[in-house]
């Protein structure tokens, strides 16, 4: 399986590639929403992408947008992983066509159980 991670920290992209990693995941990072779209315009589409919602050039939740407005993106899953935890924010990105919702800081716990809430661990790998 394919996640792009995007957020503007180096750190957290790394925190969160270094996570999806060891469950099987292959990890291409972008640092803002823009970025993220060259990815998906330029090679395969990813089964999965963590987006920060607060970036420079790209915000996350616009990034969600122009993905759900492509046809040949529509079944990539999304998830937002960010520190808003406003429930107006999670609102308006489920609204807008995120899948789930993660917000920092977070475990590799709290990872896997998204992931299998969205049907995306490996057959075998323990929730």
């Amino acid at each position: 399986m394919r996640a792009l991670v995007i957020d503007d920290s180096r750190t957290m992209r790394s925190i969160v590639s270094r996570t999806l990693q060891p469950l099987g995941f292959e990890t291409v990072e972008a640092e803002h929403g823009r970025a993220a779209l060259d990815v998906l315009e330029g090679g395969p589409l990813p089964d999965l992408a963590c987006i920060d919602w607060n970036m420079p050039v790209m915000d996350g939740l616009t990034f969600v947008t122009e993905v759900r407005a492509n046809p040949a993106w529509r079944s990539m899953t999304l998830m937002m992983v960010t520190t808003e935890s406003e429930h107006g924010q999670i609102v308006r990105a489920l609204a807008a066509g995120a899948h789930e919702y993660l917000i920092k800081p977070f475990t590799a716990d709290a990872i896997r159980d998204k992931l299998d809430l969205l049907g995306l661990l490996p057959v075998g790998e323990p929730a």
